[in-house]
C-alpha cells in the first residue's frame, strides 16, 4: 500500500529550513538555541520575517503577518523545509486564507505539533501533502534532549521503511494488528474542528495517532466519544496514543487508560499508548502523517508501528 499523498523532497545535508511562528509568541533565546542546534545538525536556517513578533494578545504577530511568512516559505525556492518554533494557539486563524495551489506547486516538509494539527489537517485535505508531526525549534531543538534524532532522520531523509517501538515509548493497551494511513495529531484541536469546514476527514483505512497536554481522564473520554459520534472512527483500523506524562501524574495513568478503553469499548481495533511524540518531556519522536503503516500489537513485549514506505521523495 502506497500513500496517495504528495511526498516532499527529503532534507539533505545543507538543506535550508524556514523557522516560522504561526501561532503563539515565542522567546527569542529559545529560538536562538533551537536554530543553533539545527545548524549543528548540518542545516542552514532562515528566520521568518515575523517569527519573533509578539502580540496582539498571545499571538506571534498579526494574522496577515503570520500568513505572509507561511506563504513566503512555501514560495521561496531556496527554502527546503519548514519548522515551527512552537504551538500555543493561533494557526487555525490562517485556514480560510491559505493558498492551496501555492503549496501544491511547492511541496516541502512541514514540521510542527500541538496547535499546528489544524495546519496538518488542512495540508492533507487541500494540498494532498505528507507532513511531519515532530519537534519544533524553540519547544524542542532548544534542548539537547528535546528531539529524537533517529526518527527525525528516518522521517525526513530516509528512503526506506522503518519502525517505532518500545524504545520510543510504545506499549500495548489492546492487542491486535491493523494497517492504514497514519493520521491524527492533538486530540483537542481535532475535536474542536468538528462541525467546521476544516474538520479532518478520514476516508480511507487509517491508523489514528492522538496526543494532548493537560487533559484529564474524563476529558479524554468526552472527546473520544465526540469523535465516535462524529463518525471520525469509522475508517480507523487502529489507534496509537501519545505519552500521557504531560496529561496526568504517574499515579493517575492507569485510571486514564481505563477511561480510554471505556470510551473505545465499541472500537474493535488494536490500541497502543505511550508513543513519545508531541507533548513530551524528552526526545520528541517525528511521526510522518499521510504514509502507510502497520500496527502490530500482538506481542506485549514487542509492540511495533511499522512505517511501510518512505515519507519523502528522493
Amino acid at each position: 500500500m502506497t500513500s496517495p499523498h504528495i511526498k516532499p523532497r527529503g532534507l539533505r545535508p545543507g538543506a535550508t529550513l524556514a523557522i516560522l511562528s504561526l501561532a503563539s509568541a515565542t522567546k527569542s533565546e529559545l529560538v536562538e538555541r533551537g536554530v543553533a542546534h539545527l545548524r549543528r545538525l548540518g542545516y542552514k536556517t532562515v528566520l521568518g520575517s515575523h517569527a519573533l513578533d509578539s502580540g496582539p494578545l498571545y499571538y506571534a504577530g498579526k494574522l496577515e503577518d503570520r500568513l505572509h511568512d507561511f506563504h513566503a516559505a512555501f514560495a521561496n525556492p531556496e527554502v527546503d523545509g519548514i519548522v515551527c518554533t512552537r504551538g500555543g494557539w493561533g494557526s487555525a486563524e490562517l485556514l480560510p486564507y491559505l493558498d492551496a495551489a501555492l503549496v501544491r506547486s511547492n511541496p516541502k516538509p512541514f514540521v510542527g505539533y500541538s496547535d499546528h494539527t489544524s495546519l496538518h489537517c488542512w495540508l492533507h485535505r487541500e494540498a494532498n501533502l505528507v507532513t511531519f508531526y515532530g519537534p519544533m525549534a524553540a519547544a524542542d531543538f532548544s534542548r539537547d534532549d528535546g528531539a529524537d534524532l533517529p526518527s527525525w532522520q528516518q522521517s525526513l531523509t530516509g528512503d526506506s521503511a522503518w519502525s517505532l517501538g518500545e524504545a520510543e515509548g510504545l506499549r500495548v493497551l489492546r492487542a491486535g494488528r491493523a494497517e492504514g494511513m497514519v493520521t491524527g495529531g492533538c486530540l483537542s484541536i481535532i475535536a474542536e474542528a468538528l462541525g467546521t469546514p476544516y474538520a479532518p476527514r478520514i476516508e480511507k483505512e487509517s491508523i489514528l495517532f492522538l496526543e494532548d497536554i493537560g487533559t484529564k481522564a474524563y476529558q479524554w473520554d468526552r472527546m473520544l466519544l465526540h469523535l465516535r459520534y462524529a463518525g471520525i472512527l469509522e475508517k480507523v483500523t487502529g489507534i496509537v496514543f501519545g505519552d500521557m506524562g504531560q496529561n496526568v501524574s504517574p499515579g493517575e495513568a492507569e485510571y486514564l487508560e481505563r477511561a480510554i478503553l471505556h470510551a473505545l469499548r465499541e472500537f474493535d481495533g488494536p490500541i497502543g499508548i505511550g508513543l513519545r511524540c508531541g507533548h513530551v518531556s524528552t526526545y520528541n519522536v517525528t511521526l510522518p502523517l499521510g504514509v502507510s503503516a502497520r500496527l502490530d500489537l500482538t506481542e506485549p513485549r514487542n509492540p511495533q508501528m511499522h512505517l511501510l514506505e518512505a515519507a519523502v521523495s528522493g
